[in-house]
């Protein structure tokens, strides 16, 4: 049987500088802790996404629909046994985010495009991840790659994560290679801070200093354009 994970909560973008990032790593190192996959120096993330024949996960962002969706593979290291298949739904900035622990040759079955696999793990998570691929003709659309830093706060499931030299690929198939070949999306980082319920006002206060505006940045979207959509 497959891990499943469930979270919803509020998440929130902003645009900052080098120099804001520094800053605020400083005041948040004095408070939070760095998450169990990171450390002082970050990690690595590969995504995957898919999408429909028709994009549509695509255009909703594109054309600003308070209900979207995103459907991606997610590893830490070229070298994983497992991978998360998520299914991330938001409404405006609220998100539900579910995940399933999937083997590293289910999710190479998907990426070839088969996804007959995910009904052999017998959970309803699973079925869904099934029905929403194959009646949507859903297909691997871009890798998505980045250096992440991140920041957390058990109390209200706090997540404070600075996401910077972002790139891709449109060689969906190349998931798992080291030595990947990658296109600059972004180098400049993006804050992201994700929260159940409110934000503490000691981490508030930290962030209010950086004083930058929020943004509806999505690295898929930057990516699709960047590779040509």
């Amino acid at each position: 049987m497959a891990t499943i994970v469930s979270v919803m909560r509020t998440e929130k973008k902003y645009s900052i500088t080098w120099n804001q990032q520094s800053a605020l790593y400083h005041g948040l190192s004095l408070t939070m802790k760095t998450d169990e996959n990171s450390d002082a120096g970050g990690y690595l993330v590969r995504s995957l996404y898919f999408d429909s024949i028709y994009d549509n996960d695509y255009f909703d962002k594109i054309d600003g629909l308070e209900f979207r969706k995103k459907i991606r593979l997610r590893i830490y290291s070229p070298d994983q046994d497992t991978v998360k298949l998520e299914l991330k739904q938001k409404q405006g900035a609220a998100q539900n985010k579910k995940s399933l622990i999937i083997t590293r040759d289910l999710a190479k079955e998907m990426i070839a495009g088969r996804y007959i696999g995910l009904m052999e793990l017998h959970s309803q998570l699973a079925e869904e991840f099934y029905q929403m691929l194959e009646t949507g003709v859903y297909r691997p659309k871009c890798i998505v790659d980045y250096h992440r830093i991140a920041f957390a706060e058990d109390s209200n499931d706090i997540r404070i994560t600075f996401d910077s030299e972002i790139a891709a690929s449109h060689n969906c198939e190349g998931f798992f290679r080291k030595d990947l070949s990658l296109l600059p999306v972004r180098k400049e980082p993006v804050l992201e801070v994700k929260y159940n319920g409110f934000l503490l006002s000691n981490i508030k206060r930290m962030l209010d200093i950086a004083d930058v505006p929020e943004i509806a940045v999505s690295k898929y979207i930057m990516s699709r354009q960047l590779l040509g959509a």
